[in-house]
């Protein structure tokens, strides 16, 4: 079966490995979702702030360290950064079922793990950018996007319930192992995505010296801010995935606590919902041949805003169960849709020397001002109570649609591939 080929495209062996390889992975993380915290709590005892600073300094340390790593990606063959990173992720994550085995699990080493997975994501992330827009033809980008975001709301179905039933057989632990093992599998998928094929992949030149150097680390930012497209589709997706994943802790204690809700109930409550996702990137390209690029971007953009402040109306019972899954469809939905074009259109603006630097400017600040914003709303949650601070969330959400374009630039220029290294 020709994995590359779907609705019609042949995107090529060398895609259908990358396509392969990120499914795989996917699916690992999905798997372990959730198995640090409960290692924490469970295995090391640990309290509610270790717990909440596992999550929210890992991230925001992992994307401080990843800042240095947008340039080094940039003027390097990215096939190579990507398996180094599943590599990385993999090492990394095989250390905690090696320290548990051994009696010397800490939670220092929890947070490190976290750090350098956090760093290798961001990494992986601006350099499979970089990697695919070289890979694919401009006019199917938007083909190969929908496919990945198919597949990560497919994992997103299928992982935490097969992990849930891992952890209740055999224990968390388990399910960092299989996560590092996903990493694995990862790499040597890319691996065989073609050894001998990278020289036709065209790096920029770096410029010589070693303040040219030291200004790499901020031409991503500057790329972006310079370009009257991208800079407001910047905020907007660092503002609306901040409120979102910020908000979501205190949804979880108003589900699992206050509200009483089991924790089957709970993870229904966001698998279910994730079929929209899958509908959602599946119309994102037919809705795009109808209507445009652009409308469908900010219509999208805008009607993902819409549905999370209903979560500040949930109550007890089936009734508050349905409204969480019914909120949750709608917005996972309009992502399902918006993320592709989203993602193809930041693609097409961004010229090819620039896209790692780009990529990874991007990604180290949706991390930041998750880690901040999740930090901040529980303060909040704490001060002013869990469904005032839903609601506060679900308000300001109303206002990032006026952060989308709303007029057509000129298009990016593109300039002359720079020679191989």
């Amino acid at each position: 079966m020709d994995v590359g080929r779907g609705n019609g495209h042949r995107l090529g062996r060398r895609f259908a490995w990358l396509w392969g390889a990120y499914g795989t992975s996917a699916l690992g993380t999905w798997l372990a979702f959730g198995a640090f915290p409960l290692i924490a709590i469970r295995v090391l005892h640990a309290g509610p702030t270790e717990v909440a600073a596992l999550s929210s300094a890992g991230t925001a340390v992992g994307a401080a360290v990843a800042v240095p790593l947008g340039p080094w990606v940039e003027f390097r063959r990215k096939r190579p950064v990507l398996i180094a990173m599943d590599l990385a992720r993999f090492a990394a994550l095989l250390t905690v079922p090696l320290a548990f085995a051994l009696g010397a699990l800490t939670f220092v080493q929890l947070l490190a793990v976290s750090v350098v997975v956090a760093a290798a994501d961001i990494t992986f992330r601006s350099a499979s950018g970089a990697y695919l827009k070289a890979l694919v033809p401009s006019e199917d980008l938007l083909v190969a996007n929908a496919r990945f975001e198919s597949t990560a709301w497919t994992t997103t179905i299928v992982g935490p319930p097969l992990g849930g039933a891992m952890i209740g057989l055999l224990g968390p632990v388990a399910t960092v192992v299989a996560d590092a093992l996903s990493y694995l599998l990862s790499a040597l998928g890319i691996r065989a995505s073609g050894a001998g094929e990278d020289a036709a992949e065209p790096v920029p030149e770096r410029r010589e010296g070693a303040g040219a150097r030291l200004g790499d680390l901020l031409d991503g930012w500057r790329y972006i801010l310079a370009d009257t497209e991208l800079r407001p589709l910047f905020f907007n997706s660092a503002l609306f995935n901040g409120l979102v994943l910020g908000a979501e802790p205190l949804l979880a204690v108003l589900l699992l606590g206050r509200l009483g809700f089991a924790p089957w109930q709970y993870g229904l409550a966001f698998a279910a919902p994730s079929i929209g996702g899958l509908i959602g990137a599946r119309m994102a390209r037919p809705l795009v041949t109808r209507f445009g690029q652009r409308r469908v971007l900010v219509a999208f953009g805008a009607l993902r805003a819409l549905w999370p402040v209903g979560l500040a109306f949930i109550g007890p019972g089936t009734g508050g169960l349905l409204l969480v899954i019914g909120v949750e469809l709608g917005l996972i939905f309009c992502c399902g849709v918006y993320n592709p074009v989203s993602v193809t259109y930041r693609l097409e603006r961004t010229a090819t020397d620039r896209v790692a630097r780009t990529l990874n400017a991007w990604s180290v600040t949706t991390k930041a001002s998750t880690a901040a914003l999740t930090a901040v709303w529980g303060v909040l949650g704490a001060v002013l109570g869990l469904r005032p601070a839903l609601g506060l969330a679900g308000v300001l959400l109303l206002a990032t649609p006026l952060l989308l374009p709303r007029r057509a630039a000129a298009p990016a220029a593109a300039p002359e591939p720079a020679p191989a290294r």
